[in-house]
């Protein structure tokens, strides 16, 4: 996250909570990835963020508190485990659902008796919450189901002047979504995983569920495909996605690869840390430039099966889900 000058944030922030006191929707910064925020008690401008993305409206989207506080403004029979990890990792990337308040809008919950609640640990976006005073509904700042922005250029991309407010917080710190855990049911599970790992929880929780269950509450970015580039895009291991590039070369059609680590020889894409902290932050922007270049197909080196690597895996299986390519067919 880049610096910011006081006089720069009082301007930004003062500007940005007079639109959203409009019902207007503001391209915000976190520490995970940009949202789209709009006033979380206000169906007109919850409904605008949808229009936007071309979001389904049974989709609920995450309200961003400033403080644990939201978990009573927003909540209902709030348990004690969610006060405990609210106190655990607020600010910071875990989002919390619970029980919905009456005041929760149903675009918000998706029509559901829940509500994915989370207080974000970017400057600017407490800032803004600290001085609008209200919880913001902030789902990503794309268009659904396509790569997630971790810069306001990205944001800018993605909507031009249809969001003429994207607060600058630099490049996201950790470049991918929160770990959401429910808590509306009988016991905790996990049902997105996120760099907030499960051995980091479950030193709170004791041992938690994992996996979305036929009776799970739906949240956002569990869907079998997201977070794709508009670029086919398919995952292997990397003999799998040099033979893969060598059959589509062959074939007059070009591919880019995302590698771990340094890129094959002769290869053409992006080499990317082979540790997670530094894969997840440049893991969207890398897709972003890539899918920008044009190319038939990009092939994505497959990461490591081990806990450490389960966010990523997760948001690179969805990414390549559906593209109709893989690594190994015609």
């Amino acid at each position: 996250m880049r610096a910011l000058q006081a006089a720069e944030v009082t301007a930004d922030v003062a500007a940005a909570v007079a639109a959203l006191a409009r019902g207007e929707v503001v391209g915000l910064p976190t520490e995970t990835v940009y949202g789209l925020a709009a006033d979380a008690e206000s169906p007109a401008a919850v409904r605008r963020i949808f229009e936007l993305k071309g979001r389904p409206a049974d989709h609920p989207v995450i309200v961003h508190v400033h403080d644990a506080t939201g978990l009573e403004r927003y909540g209902r029979d709030v348990p004690e485990l969610a006060r405990r990890l609210a106190a655990a990792f607020w600010p910071g990337p875990l989002t919390l659902v619970v029980r919905r308040a009456a005041r929760v809008p149903d675009l918000v919950s998706g029509g559901q008796d829940t509500v994915g609640l989370r207080s974000p640990a970017h400057p600017l976006a407490r800032a803004v919450l600290a001085a609008f005073g209200r919880g913001l509904a902030a789902p990503s700042a794309n268009r659904f189901g396509h790569v997630s922005p971790t810069t306001a250029a990205h944001v800018r991309d993605e909507f031009g002047a249809r969001v003429p407010i994207v607060l600058d917080g630099g490049e996201c710190a950790i470049g991918i979504e929160s770990t959401i855990v429910d808590l509306s049911g009988e016991r905790p599970r996990i049902l997105r995983p996120g760099m907030l790992d499960r051995e980091r929880i479950e030193a709170i929780t004791g041992p938690i569920d994992a996996g979305v269950g036929p009776d799970a509450p739906r949240v956002s970015g569990a869907l079998e495909s997201h977070y794709a580039p508009d670029t086919p895009v398919a995952m292997g291991p990397r003999a799998a996605i040099i033979e893969r590039q060598r059959q589509l070369a062959a074939r007059g059609l070009v591919a880019r690869i995302l590698a771990l680590g340094p890129l094959p020889t002769g290869a053409h894409g992006i080499a990317m840390p082979a540790e997670p902290e530094g894969y997840a932050h440049g893991l969207y922007a890398a897709l972003r430039a890539l899918d920008a270049l044009g190319a038939d197909a990009l092939l994505v080196e497959a990461v490591p099966d081990t806990a450490d690597w389960e966010a990523i895996r997760d948001r690179l299986a969805r990414a390549t889900a559906g593209t109709g390519l893989d690594c190994y067919g015609p």
